[in-house]
């Protein structure tokens, strides 16, 4: 598995994310350009369908066809998506971009593990900044193999279930759903938070964009193609924007249904 479109920051450090098996250390630098997925599978026999892994860490096999190696891949499950329960969100390892996969479903999935998720407490000294940095446009720094800054202009979705000290962040010139630790890029002056929008089509109270176009099935152009999709979740703080994932397709997108 690969995480496209990582020409836009070659790297990008990372702290310690307060889960037990995502990497950390400001010295890791994080690929955004074609970051490679590992995913494994091996369902151990207590795990069922029915019982929740949201928050739990898992391990498993990924094998892309019958040509490709095999690959191993770590990470946390986010989400259970409503309209598809068979359907997850789930953060790797050393992989900047959310994927979504049905881990129980994908025969690419192999020798899954499930283990017991260990977040730390959110600091309440926090807070503020969180609740600030939310729907808000942002430009975000990224450290370049020159030691230059490469500057990406984004926009902050919400806070990334299950790992409390991330954000989910899109970006104009990449719109895939990605997760970082913006508070900490923040301090670091990494990130920097725009003005919002002056136009009065930004600007729509909770609600006032249909959230029944979720679990609707939606044409949108993607890499110049037209690509049939679900819209699985609408975000909050901006009711015109939804992730979609199109079919045959792991990643998550983001479009603004109002804008496009």
């Amino acid at each position: 598995m690969q995480c496209p479109y990582r020409s836009r920051m070659n790297q990008h450090r990372s702290r310690d994310t307060g889960v037990r098996g995502v990497s950390g250390g400001r010295s890791v630098m994080k690929k955004k350009s074609s970051h490679k997925h590992k995913h494994m599978h091996h369902c151990s026999p207590a795990a069922s369908l029915s019982e929740s892994i949201v928050g739990c860490r898992i391990q498993h096999n990924w094998k892309e066809d019958v040509y490709s190696p095999v690959s191993r891949w770590t990470g946390t499950v986010l989400v259970q998506v409503s309209v598809n329960s068979s359907l997850y969100l789930i953060k790797y390892n050393g992989v900047d971009c959310v994927y979504g996969l049905e881990i129980f479903k994908d025969q690419r999935v192999q020798n899954l593990e499930i283990f017991p998720g260990e977040i730390s407490s959110f600091r309440v000294s926090d807070t503020r900044l969180a609740d600030l940095l939310l729907g808000r446009p942002v430009i975000h720094l990224f450290e370049t193999d020159d030691g230059s800054k490469d500057e990406w202009r984004g926009l902050v979705l919400s806070r990334a279930p299950s790992m409390p000290a991330w954000f989910f962040i899109t970006y104009e010139k990449d719109p895939m759903l990605y997760m970082y630790q913006l508070m900490q890029d923040y301090k670091d002056g990494d990130l920097r938070i725009l003005p919002d929008s002056d136009d009065p089509a930004e600007v729509r109270e909770p609600g006032e964009v249909c959230d029944t176009l979720v679990g609707k099935q939606v044409e949108c152009e993607k890499d110049g193609t037209q690509r049939m999709g679900t819209i699985i979740q609408q975000v909050q703080a901006k009711p015109s924007v939804y992730f979609i994932k199109f079919d045959g397709d792991y990643h998550i997108y983001v479009y603004d249904m109002v804008g496009s």
